[in-house]
């Protein structure tokens, strides 16, 4: 029989509690899970499983031993006062994520590659407008950002037929994808892509990576996904670039502000699809069996799988 192994702490206003909490309880049945709403004794708090807590969230938790981000981008736990010292966080990692983030990608991408949007404004327009296929290793897409997400989005780009470029900040190896790595090599990327996705980190050091300078070297006409974070980006900048046509069209599931504020121009632009921060969420069923896996660790004395370094910021 498993021992009591405490409680914890569950936040966030984007993820339903009762459905996480039976996802754990089926895992680990002798685990408390309540909602931060309803900590009666902060000092029995072992865990806690968060995604954007408040400011302040963490300091009423003098036993906390593990932290857990609901999701893969920690960028909300990154350089906070009230973090814990020596408490380690961890990010999910489960395949789930990384095969629905690796969907939308191929989505987003086939949807530029094939010119979709051009053919949904002639059907508004009530017109038979023809254009002719391009095979899929006539256009380049550079994936930027090639972590575990990153990887297996490349993966399945090249799987289709793409000419696949992947960059990173440090050096990666990916089978059929074109790998590169270090700011120096960026620009280059960028500028031979028919299709630039964004997926790298928030940090200090991506944090507005694409600015109007940067965008501008984009290849004119060129697609631009992005499925990170809102803030690698100059918004304004963008929406000009599209506007102008020097980026020719944009799939954009994450923005400066969420929600996207009403009456913001991208909302009404005929060469941009908005989804509200969707590519890829944590699915209960299969992620509480790794979360599971790193209470227990914890636990036993150990160090958990999965540990982020808030000095790098992922």
């Amino acid at each position: 029989m498993t021992p009591a192994l405490g409680t914890l702490a569950f936040y966030s206003n984007f993820d339903d509690f009762n459905t996480w909490k039976n996802a754990l309880q089926a895992q680990l049945p002798s685990l408390e899970v309540v909602h931060s709403s309803a900590i009666d004794r902060p000092q029995d708090i072992h865990y806690a499983m968060v995604w954007k807590p408040p400011e302040g969230f963490f300091q009423q938790m003098p036993n906390l031993r593990l932290i857990i981000n609901l999701g893969a981008g920690v960028d909300s736990l990154v350089g906070r006062r009230d973090l814990p010292q020596n408490v380690p966080i961890t990010r999910i990692t489960d395949p789930q994520m990384s095969r629905m983030m690796a969907g939308y990608v191929l989505f987003a991408v086939l949807r530029h590659a094939r010119e979709i949007p051009f053919f949904e404004q002639a059907q508004r327009l009530g017109e038979w407008a023809y254009r002719h296929p391009r095979a899929p290793g006539e256009t380049t897409v550079a994936v930027l950002g090639l972590g575990q997400l990153g990887a297996t989005a490349a993966h399945e780009l090249q799987r289709q037929g793409f000419r696949t470029l992947g960059w990173s900040r440090s050096p990666a190896h990916i089978e059929g994808v074109g790998c590169f790595a270090g700011m120096e090599a960026l620009d280059a990327v960028i500028s031979q892509a028919d299709i630039v996705v964004l997926m790298l980190p928030l940090t200090p050091q991506t944090n507005k990576l694409f600015d109007r300078e940067r965008l501008e070297r984009m290849r004119p006409g060129a697609a631009f996904v992005n499925v990170a974070r809102g803030a690698l980006v100059d918004q304004a900048a963008l929406t000009d670039l599209l506007r102008s046509g020097h980026i020719g069209a944009a799939t954009l599931d994450v923005f400066e502000r969420e929600p996207l504020v009403a009456g913001d121009p991208l909302w009404s632009m005929p060469n941009v699809l908005i989804t509200p921060h969707l590519a890829s969420v944590a699915i209960p069923s299969s992620s509480a069996r790794q979360i599971a896996a790193n209470i227990l660790r914890v636990a036993a004395g150990e160090s958990p799988d999965n540990m982020i370094d808030p000095t790098r910021g992922y």
